[in-house]
């Protein structure tokens, strides 16, 4: 037990500096001192950053997808609806206060030329992503081509939103995302 909060603490400490810090400005010292725990407590359920790094990936791509299927999910049934809850998720999520941006791609930008196993996982998970878009376009009988559109709007809104601070990025890529699929179904 006492070993699983540990690691839950290290994860909870890593992923909240990271996200403001970046990666690589964060050293074992400030990781282990915002944990509470102790730097051989770190090493022995961690041997690397590298592990912590993958880790805390792991558990934002799982939260990433369980808030976006449930936003997706409260939508309804309306094929149209549901992935236009995307762009709505896109919304709130870029209007909270701590958005920094995606923790994929600032991982990549950050580590994904240096760390292989980092541009990997940002790469399974934007596939992922895509995948979750292409069986959402499926429902609406329209062709795969939109679910790649709509999939590089969302990526596209997550870049310029942290870049300019502006939460009604979202909104914009939702404007551009029902006409993509107005035409898409129209033409299906």
């Amino acid at each position: 037990m006492y070993s699983e909060n540990s690691r839950e603490s290290i994860l909870d400490a890593a992923e909240e500096l990271y996200y403001a810090k970046g990666y690589a400005a964060v050293g074992m010292d400030e990781l282990r001192a915002a944990a509470g725990v102790s730097l051989k407590r770190v090493y022995a359920l961690f041997p690397s950053k590298n592990d912590i790094i993958k880790a805390v990936l792991g558990r934002k791509h799982d939260e990433w997808e369980s808030m976006l299927t449930s936003a997706v999910a409260a939508a309804g049934d309306d094929s149209r609806a549901r992935l236009l809850a995307v762009y709505d998720f896109l919304q709130v999520w870029f209007g909270a206060d701590d958005f920094r941006g995606c923790a994929f791609i600032n991982a990549f930008g950050e580590l994904g030329g240096t760390i292989p196993e980092v541009a990997q996982i940002v790469r399974e998970h934007k596939a992922s992503f895509q995948e979750y878009m292409s069986r959402l376009v499926a429902d609406t009988g329209a062709s795969e081509v939109l679910a790649a559109q709509l999939s590089i709007l969302a990526e596209g809104a997550q870049s310029t939103a942290a870049i300019s601070g502006d939460p009604q990025v979202a909104v914009q890529a939702r404007g551009a995302a029902e006409v993509l699929i107005g035409a898409a179904v129209a033409s299906a």
